[in-house]
């Protein structure tokens, strides 16, 4: 059995809009989000940015443990025909064995579902560049840097 197939085992994976998240969902999310982003990036940045409640929002739990593991958040604008998946994060100990991509997946899946045909942005870490190439997002922008870390701007067709 493959770390990939193992790893799928264990998770449970939900996705819900901001309302529907119990006040332990949202706790573990920005705590999860504060160890990754703030505390190993050392990227100092709000991420209380007051845009979780217009999001919706996919969790991945570790179901024996209960334990938060990966999450992403989409927003998706039907009328203008896009969607965008940010906040892509994952725990340390769930990374290497293909959590990232199946994340996206169920992103591009979702964003797929809601917006038939739409262009869905990243605003993707310099360095993953590749991973999200393997996914069809192209760059749409040169590197930059925001909050200390170069990212770039890329974007695919669902």
């Amino acid at each position: 059995m493959s770390p990939t197939e193992d790893l799928s085992r264990n998770l449970a994976v939900k996705w819900a809009a901001f309302d529907e998240l119990s006040n332990h969902d949202v706790h573990d999310l920005l705590r999860l989000r504060q160890t990754v982003f703030i505390m190993e990036q050392n990227s100092l940045y709000a991420d209380i940015d007051g845009k979780d409640t217009a999001a919706l929002h996919c969790h991945i739990r570790n179901r024996d443990t209960g334990a938060l593991v990966g999450a992403i958040r989409l927003f998706t604008d039907a009328e203008n025909g896009e969607a965008r998946i940010g906040r892509v994060v994952i725990a340390q100990e769930a990374r290497g064995a293909g959590l990232g991509r199946a994340m996206m997946q169920a992103g591009i899946e979702q964003a797929t579902r809601l917006v038939p045909g739409c262009r869905l942005h990243v605003t993707a870490q310099a360095h993953l560049e590749p991973f999200y190439r393997s996914l069809g997002f192209e760059p749409a922008s040169q590197v930059y840097i925001q909050d200390g870390i170069a990212h770039i701007d890329m974007i695919r067709t669902c």
